[in-house]
């Protein structure tokens, strides 16, 4: 047992420098001189063994240290030898141990190796960085100010997503009470008003939303990134942002480069000019809270999962808003916008037709099909084939459940009448689908299982989905993105994990693990592989992104380029070129993040036990929680897949550190069983994680 001892009573304040003195670090003994602990002035052994702090003894007297003794070891033989030997130990552990200790000879060395694999210009994929902007004025009528308003200060984090959570309480309405202060988080605790809250680009434009003002930034092809419009400042925090920067229906004069952001059930919008400064065009009340905001073409459109729908038209200038069944999800391809919803059914709204029908009142909603078990239509994917007649496009549409299910139902264009026909499903996921994709070459699913995905490789014969041989398996991975509870960190909307990236070419995943992360890792879609990891420049935690595909220049052999835009807690902007990371795809270390790796990032954030959750009223959105693991490393997936450790090994695996997730368990081990969100059809737990035969061929497994 140790016990407190006094400083007289137990190692004196002087002593001859050859005197052995006994550690005991974290139940490992060490033994040294004096003259090996206290050369270092100022540190934490001279302040021990001269006095100044008091120390604990073991029953053999050796003084008792509670850190880690793997760790101590290369800094005690530093401190014999002045020459640094890691042995395997990550370098951000050494750093905080020797800063804990005070040794200032070693932390400047250890600071000065990672500055060398650091750089404030960025690697080879850097391509940009834009600083924060100016803080504008208030907003005090109708019309927006042209260019950026000075007013100093600082300029801040929301989730857009293809599945809209089924409640957001009263988001946004807090917004209504602020006036020169910047307006508080949803938890309560006061926002970074200079925090970058969401991303969105559209061809060669940039939106960027802080709490309370937007800015556009446009590509010019000799001058770069420039700042052409800056909105005034606003009274309430913005949570959706949508921008068009080309419509395809043809010359709408001003109105055919927008911007809008929307809060609870208010939306703005705004008109932007291509050599800078916009107008406000007006601001449009969906009367529910705004949970999707996005452009088809000309048309500025609002949903919400009470089932409203409003659609403002560049033409018209007609404001409409239709009931429809709750809204669950939805997706848009062509002139084609679909929606998923509650009751298992997908309606369909042709946007072209918008202007001949407005000012009937009538949106030309239709139901285009129904679930056959009426499960709740959580995702949606719509692919429009090359394949066309004179009565259209063969439509392919993927959707997920929530039950777990995912189907494929493809519409013939010579039987429009008779409705899309069930192609295939597929009943591998135990959560509700999150997110789908359907692209030319690959079918995608992600569950609420932390991301849990699911891809199949789909065969095409002329371009059109086929049965011979169908979709096949192709790999099973998960994107841990852990949120935190306060909000802070970025907000969800502007955290989406994806997928990125057009149909009919590789699509990837952005992946942010914890909250306050300055990394990020792209992966691809189909199979999990590591494309790149990106790392802020100036050190600053992200707080959104997204992923631009821009035109190519008018010059001879340019080619359109993919980016990946970040933006940072600081308010700057950052722009890296994932086109060049996909050339060099396969140099990056295959699979997702490395145990090693994914115990940096989550050194960053303490993760809490889910059972702080119950009997905690509901949260307003089912993606802000507590940051959890929630059931990614459940007992019994791990001993479906991999057996039960006997009692020997499990006992040394947990003492001495054992599999990453079985310390991720040790940290929630206090709390219950986490829930699994509730399902329709729930399906027996036997032989959970086995599947019903052999596979084929052999998948990609990644945990992380």
């Amino acid at each position: 047992m140790a016990a407190a001892a006094p400083a007289a009573d137990g190692v004196p304040g002087r002593g001859p420098p050859g005197e052995v003195i006994h550690l005991n670090v974290g139940g490992k003994i060490f033994s040294t001189s004096r003259q090996t602990l206290t050369w270092i002035p100022d540190s934490f052994f001279s302040s021990l063994l001269s006095g100044r702090i008091s120390t604990l003894k073991d029953e053999t007297g050796a003084i008792f240290i509670d850190r880690d003794p793997t760790v101590f070891a290369p800094i005690l033989n530093f401190l014999r030898t002045k020459e640094l030997d890691p042995r395997g130990i990550h370098g951000s552990s050494l750093l905080h141990e020797a800063q804990f200790y005070g040794l200032t000879p070693l932390v400047r060395r250890l600071q000065l190796r990672e500055e060398l694999d650091r750089s404030s210009c960025g690697n080879v994929l850097f391509n940009g960085y834009l600083p924060p902007p100016v803080f504008p004025v208030k907003r005090r009528n109708r019309h927006s100010l042209v260019g950026p308003q000075q007013a100093g200060g600082r300029p801040a984090p929301v989730r857009r997503s293809n599945t809209m959570p089924p409640n957001l309480g009263n988001a946004g309405l807090l917004g209504r009470m602020l006036d020169e202060k910047a307006p508080p988080s949803p938890s309560g605790l006061p926002e970074e008003p200079g925090m970058v809250r969401l991303v969105c680009g559209h061809h060669n434009w940039i939106a960027v939303a802080y709490t309370q003002f937007l800015v556009c930034y446009r590509l010019k092809e000799a001058s770069g990134w420039q700042l052409v419009f800056s909105s005034p400042r606003l009274d309430w925090p913005i949570e959706r942002l949508a921008l068009t920067a080309r419509v395809l229906s043809g010359a709408l004069g001003e109105h055919d480069k927008m911007v809008a952001a929307a809060t609870g059930s208010e939306i703005l919008l705004w008109a932007l000019q291509a050599e800078g400064g916009g107008s406000e065009i007006g601001v449009f009340h969906l009367g529910v809270p705004v949970e999707a905001l996005f452009f088809v073409g000309n048309q500025l459109i609002a949903t919400s999962h009470t089932g409203r729908i409003g659609v403002w038209n560049a033409v018209t200038k007609h404001w409409q808003v239709q009931e429809v069944q709750p809204i669950t999800s939805y997706d848009a391809a062509g002139s084609f916008l679909l929606l998923g919803c509650n009751n298992g059914s997908i309606y369909y709204v042709d946007v072209q037709k918008f202007p001949l029908r407005m000012k009937d009142n009538d949106l030309l909603v239709s139901e285009l099909y129904r679930d056959p078990a009426e499960d709740g239509v959580t995702a949606l994917s719509v692919y429009l084939t090359p394949k066309t007649s004179d009565s259209g496009n063969w439509i392919e549409i993927a959707y997920g459940t929530s039950s777990g299910g995912v189907r494929v139902i493809v519409q013939h264009p010579e039987t429009v009448g008779s409705g899309p026909q069930l192609f295939q499903t597929f009943t591998v996921h135990r959560s509700p689908v999150t997110k789908i994709m359907l692209s030319e070459k690959h079918l995608i699913s992600v569950c609420a299982d932390n991301n849990h995905v699911r891809t199949w490789s789909v065969t095409r014969f002329r371009g059109m989905i086929s049965t011979q041989p169908g979709s096949t398996p192709l790999a099973s991975f998960k994107i841990l993105a852990l949120e935190s509870a306060d909000g802070h960190g970025g907000c969800s909307a502007g955290n989406d994990i994806g997928p990125y990236g057009e149909r009919d070419d590789q699509q990837v995943f952005i992946q942010k693990v914890v909250p306050n992360a300055s990394q990020l890792f792209v992966r691809l879609s189909s199979t999990g592989q590591r494309v790149c990891s990106v790392r802020s420049v100036d050190g600053s935690p992200t707080t959104a992104f997204t992923v631009l595909e821009c035109e190519g220049s008018r010059r001879l052999g340019s080619r359109p380029r993919r980016y990946l835009l970040t933006g940072q807690a600081n308010g700057s902007l950052a722009m890296w070129d994932l086109t060049t990371a996909m050339d060099g795809l396969g140099q990056a270390p295959a699979g997702g993040l490395t145990e090693e790796e994914l115990l940096e990032q989550l050194e960053q954030c303490e993760l809490a036990p889910l059972a702080s959750l119950r009997g905690a009223p509901p949260s307003p959105s089912p993606r802000t929680s507590l940051t959890s693991l929630h059931s990614a490393f459940s007992s019994a997936s791990l001993s479906s897949r991999r057996g039960s450790p006997s009692p020997p090994q499990a006992e040394a695996r947990r003492r001495w550190g054992g599999s990453f997730v079985e310390r991720c368990q040790e940290l929630v081990r206090s709390g219950p069983e986490p829930r699994r969100p509730p399902t329709p059809a729930p399906r027996p737990s036997a032989g959970l994680g086995a599947p019903l035969a052999p596979p084929k061929m052999k998948l990609t497994e990644t945990s992380f």
